[in-house]
């Protein structure tokens, strides 16, 4: 069958305008929003498709297959631009099946093993007219192989694939190949230019590659992948991921200022490379480099809250994205950094407790005012479980806690920056959204009973109880700290007594046993939560034991101090009261063993709520003084 030269000429014609139509969306694509740009692609896509049907409605003759050719690649751009890899991988060896068939009069079998067919077509067409084609879909499929992360698979094809690059980047594709976007009317143009394809496709590969090894614990072999990968052609951002992971390479391999050399070299390439900022400020945390930690997380934090910072990555292969093809697990892992707001509160955490405490205050301020602004209802919320999602809403996937724990956590700050009026109100918001919520009894199950079950104790409201009773006693407990901070006694007993009173609901239970009142000799078996309560226990018996010594009511200040040291050993502050107490009793050589005792270096609890710390702000003993009283006191 013949096909006119005046049909392939219409066609010729109606691919070149399509292209044009498509170049000239996005030479304009700041104009247009993302979804006008979608719509577009779409559009194109479907267009490319009719003139694809068009072509391959007739048998394929040799004349017309460099169009057919050309056509299917534009076409398969716009598919894999849309994520639909499997319809362009079925249009890639179709044109291909039709091109040997014109050529050779026979066709290749499409076998599972596609690096066989291609090695098979390539061995075929190679040396004909239709190289810089075969080349061009070649791309393509690899483009497929990259977006659906078969790594193996161009492993495989490696050298074929390099040796592309190598050919379609010098230039040495046939001259009857096909012109890229241009103003040519007797050659069919392509939608992007082939030599920018393969740049892009090599530098994406090594990226992808240099993640999957570095997450395979490879990483001398994942660096030396990625030092080559610096000499490549690639975008700023691209680049600059490249440095970042050989900074991740060199911090698995405890190389730290090397890390953190690289890291600066992504941050010179692209500014906006916010995981190598990340990256830096956990270097600097782990050399134990405050400072510079707090520094990284003020910058960190001020460029996440850019417009840049939520662009996608560019390159000039329109209308393919780095997104598309820069997909994998590994890498996403390695390019990953928390929200803003969990920035933010790690900001905040941080300088409060490395005595920057105003500044701290100011960070969980801003924190909690971020919070309140992006309400999307635009109205305070009214329970906890509608804080809790609230903050969902705004922190998916970030190790931020829940916000009545940021609540504390900021009272506790203010509180240490001597405004208890502010601190009230916080806790004060904190109680009338969980007084309700609380449980009348509350039983901790063994841990190794609760990981079989893989069950909390939660209530028809979603909400767990355990973390309602800790944080509604956490709240009572800053409350008394404030009024002992303004000498309240009277009411600083009457809130460390409302949080004892929460405290005694909750009982252990261990497997054959009856519940039982948790000790402190349970705090390792049980885990986090029974050692914030006993640590809650410990200071709110300790703040009620301190009120009752400035009320001189010596006998009640001694039950509650001895009751908190019981509680929790590790309050220095209860023991120290407890000598003062009993000095002023006449048990002086007692009060003396118990501040010898308070003296002894104990091993600080980690991994605990500020709001747990001792109080800082209440009344105080001088350890000389008390040094003194026991000189003057003499032996036994």
């Amino acid at each position: 069958m013949y096909q006119p030269t005046c049909l392939l000429n219409e066609w010729m014609k109606e691919n070149n305008e399509l292209v044009n139509k498509l170049k000239q969306q996005y030479g304009g694509r700041d104009t247009l929003s993302r979804d006008q740009n979608q719509n577009r692609l779409r559009w194109c896509s479907s267009e490319f498709h009719k003139l694809l049907r068009k072509i391959q409605g007739v048998p394929p003759l040799a004349d017309g297959t460099h169009l057919e050719l050309s056509v299917a690649f534009n076409a398969c751009v716009c598919t894999i631009a849309q994520s639909q890899f499997t319809d362009a991988e079925l249009h890639i060896t179709q044109a291909i099946q039709r091109a040997l068939q014109a050529t050779e009069g026979d066709l290749h079998p499409v076998a599972s093993d596609l690096p066989a067919f291609w090695k098979s077509v390539l061995k075929s067409l190679g040396n004909t007219a239709l190289n810089s084609c075969l080349l061009h879909l070649l791309c393509l499929q690899w483009a497929v192989w990259l977006a659906t992360c078969r790594l193996k698979t161009i492993q495989q094809f490696e050298v074929d694939l390099f040796s592309l690059v190598e050919t379609v980047c010098a230039g040495g594709e046939d001259d009857r190949g096909s012109k890229f976007i241009g103003r040519s009317s007797d050659t069919p143009l392509l939608v992007t230019e082939p030599r920018k394809l393969a740049e892009f496709l090599q530098i994406c590969t090594s990226i992808t590659q240099g993640a999957e090894r570095l997450a395979e614990g490879l990483s001398s072999e994942a660096l030396s992948g990625l030092q080559k990968a610096t000499s490549l052609s690639a975008p700023r951002a691209l680049a600059a991921y490249v440095h970042h992971l050989s900074g991740s390479c060199f911090a698995r391999m405890s190389c730290p200022q090397m890390a953190l050399q690289c890291y600066r070299k992504a941050l010179e390439t692209d500014s906006r490379c916010v995981c190598a900022l990340y990256q830096s400020m956990l270097i600097y945390r782990q050399l134990g480099n405050t400072q510079a930690e707090i520094q990284a997380l003020r910058l960190l934090h001020s460029t996440l809250l850019l417009p840049s910072a939520s662009v996608p990555v560019q390159a000039d292969v329109h209308p393919l994205n780095p997104s598309l093809l820069l997909c994998s697990q590994s890498l996403n892992s390695q390019l990953s950094v928390p929200s803003a707001l969990s920035v933010l509160h790690n900001l905040a955490l941080k300088c409060v407790l490395h005595e920057r405490v105003s500044e701290g205050v100011e960070y969980y301020l801003d924190l909690l005012a971020s919070l309140h602004s992006e309400d999307p209802h635009g109205a305070r919320t009214k329970t906890l479980t509608d804080m809790q999602d609230h903050l969902t809403d705004y922190a998916k996937d970030t190790p931020l806690p829940g916000l009545p724990q940021i609540y504390l956590e900021a009272g506790a700050a203010i509180l240490m920056a001597r405004r208890p009026f502010d601190c009230m109100a916080l806790c004060n918001e904190v109680i009338s959204t969980t007084v309700e919520l609380l449980p009348e009894r509350l039983v901790l199950e063994d841990p190794e009973e609760r990981s079989e079950s893989g069950t909390r104790d939660v209530g028809a409201e979603g909400v767990d109880k355990e973390a309602v009773l800790l944080w509604t006693g956490a709240a009572y407990l800053l409350l008394g700290h404030c009024h002992t901070h303004l000498k309240d006694w009277k009411q600083a007993v009457t809130h460390y007594t409302r949080c004892i009173n929460l405290l005694v609901k909750v009982h252990f239970k261990k497997k054959g046993f009856q519940p039982q009142i948790p000790s402190a000799d349970m705090v390792v078996k049980q885990g986090t939560n029974l050692c914030i309560l006993q640590r809650l226990k410990g200071l709110s018996l300790a703040g009620r034991g301190i009120s009752f010594t400035q009320m001189d009511k010596l006998k009640e200040a001694l039950r509650d101090l001895l009751l908190s040291v019981q509680a929790f050993p590790e309050c220095v502050g209860a023991e120290l009261w407890c000598g003062e107490v009993l000095w002023r009793l006449g048990r002086k050589h007692e009060a003396a063993a118990c501040w010898e005792k308070s003296w002894i270096t104990k091993s600080p609890v980690e991994d605990l709520p500020l709001y747990l710390r001792e109080l800082q702000s209440g009344p105080s003993l001088d350890s000389t003084e008390l040094r003194q009283r026991i000189q003057e006191l003499g032996p036994v």
